[in-house]
């Protein structure tokens, strides 16, 4: 089974190639590791074995404070589970939706030092992911 943590090449062009202007919001979608798993960033581990989920908090912490000095912020933060409508084979531990202002600011805030710093949760938390950019429609 493939798994998704990282933007593609394809879905970035894809992303750009939409000229979005006002407000992005990015639907989340998340499945935990049962074991956090810190073996490319050893320096975030914990002295104890945390869970998926308490890798996530680890990574919810650290980020949020940035995000929100960005100009963003977390709509929804919630428990996931299996579709009501779509494949009964798929799940998810959490879904989030995170604001931004601008696709500029999304981008300013994912490049910035002081993030990437903390993204190591990030990754060791989780075993898969989905990440869907959404706009609002006018009118």
């Amino acid at each position: 089974m493939k798994t998704y943590l990282e933007a593609s090449q394809e879905g970035g062009r894809s992303l750009f190639s939409r000229n979005i202007t006002g407000e992005v919001v990015m639907l989340n979608l998340l499945r935990f590791r049962k074991e956090a798993d810190y073996t490319d960033f050893p320096e975030l581990s914990a002295s104890y074995t945390l869970t998926g989920r308490e890798a996530y908090q680890k990574y919810i912490d650290h980020t949020l404070p940035l995000l929100r000095n960005s100009g963003g912020d977390i709509l929804f933060l919630g428990e996931g589970a299996h579709y009501l409508i779509g494949p009964v084979e798929e799940s998810w531990d959490m879904v989030m939706m995170v604001r931004q202002n601008s696709l500029k600011d999304f981008m300013a805030f994912a490049d910035d030092p002081e993030y990437l710093a903390g993204i190591g949760h990030r990754y060791a938390a989780l075993e898969d992911s989905r990440l869907l950019p959404l706009t609002q429609i006018k009118g």
